[in-house]
């Protein structure tokens, strides 16, 4: 497989700025992939979107597009030479301009004909057929982002970059909207970066996830590998709950709540806790735990089980341990 979007040892400085927004980052984003870039606020997010459209330029490293170096000490492409689509939370639509002329602005290049047939198969892949001559205002929220993303890929651009591009929606709508907009992206076989705060959004739509912190990368895979195996606290805790282990040698592992199993007598590799809280959370019980099993390391983190299992838990009963395997 090909790569799109490469970054080699790249760093950036923002002036009087006490710390590099990104440092030596090294990063590859596979043709038709979806890369996902996670973080707390100030982690780099942004500014690695910034650097790989040009709107930004490295202190130092390279950046390639394909084969080709768009940014190092020796070379710069400007942003309009990148062919890189954007796509902002606000989406950027113009108000002036109806569906179909909005569709239609980045494919002046192309014959007349051409552009009537690109701008009707994009209404169609958008879900926008038969709203040509709306304007953005008389869409729906999720209508004018499923637009934005339309109109950055009509030009097949050989890169889409997209900046927190659910966050302005209510709940319910972003989980549907980033079903559609994920069914999309897929049709056309796009190459997409996703800038997201959002955890749910990381790990429903990415193939990859780097996740940021202080500029750099604490920890890149497959979206099944950073929830399952954090590498560090940090990792662990940008997906929500998470349980540290204290193991015999002293290393910690993090494990998700879900993955507890609690048993009401001793087996095989179990630990003993005691139940210090039960909340009835929807569908599951949110259990806390005390680890108080001989041998566990003295100061042993509490825990927390999420539990569907009709097992008789009450608050201050004891019961076993199991961490269920990935």
């Amino acid at each position: 497989m090909s790569v799109s979007l490469q970054f080699k040892g790249v760093s950036k400085q923002y002036a009087r700025a006490d710390l590099p927004a990104v440092s030596d980052i090294d990063l590859r984003v596979e043709q038709g992939e979806t890369l996902a870039l996670i973080g707390e606020s100030g982690s780099g997010k942004s500014t690695l979107l910034r650097l790989a459209s040009g709107l930004e330029a490295p202190d130092s490293g390279e950046i390639l597009l394909g084969k080709q170096t768009v940014a190092s000490n020796q070379a710069w492409t400007p942003p309009e030479k990148r062919n890189v689509g954007l796509v902002f939370q606000d989406g950027a639509l113009f108000p002036h301009l109806d569906v179909a002329a909005n569709l239609a602005y980045g494919l002046a290049r192309l014959p007349k004909a051409e552009q009537r047939a690109t701008v009707a198969s994009y209404l169609e892949r958008a879900g926008l057929a038969g709203k040509e001559k709306r304007f953005p205002h008389e869409l729906s929220g999720g209508e004018r982002q499923r637009l934005s993303v339309a109109r950055a890929l009509a030009p097949q651009p050989s890169l889409l970059l997209m900046d927190e591009p659910f966050g302005s929606l209510d709940p319910a709508l972003r989980c549907s909207l980033r079903d559609e907009i994920h069914t999309l992206l897929r049709s056309v076989g796009a190459t997409v970066v996703l800038v997201t705060h959002d955890p749910e959004d990381a790990l429903s739509v990415a193939d990859k996830i780097a996740i940021l912190g202080n500029g750099r990368i604490e920890q890149f895979g497959p979206p099944s590998q950073v929830y399952n195996a954090p590498s560090c606290a940090y990792c662990a805790h940008i997906f929500g709950p998470a349980n540290e282990v204290v193991q015999e040698d002293g290393s910690r592992l993090w494990i998700r709540p879900e993955r507890l199993e609690l048993r009401e007598s001793p087996e095989p590799n179990a630990i003993q806790a005691k139940v210090t809280r039960i909340k009835d959370v929807w569908k599951h019980q949110e259990v806390h735990l005390e680890p108080i099993s001989p041998g566990t390391e003295a100061g042993q983190p509490h825990w927390l089980a999420y539990t569907q299992s009709p097992l008789p838990v009450q608050e201050g009963s004891t019961v076993w341990v199991k961490f269920r395997q990935t």
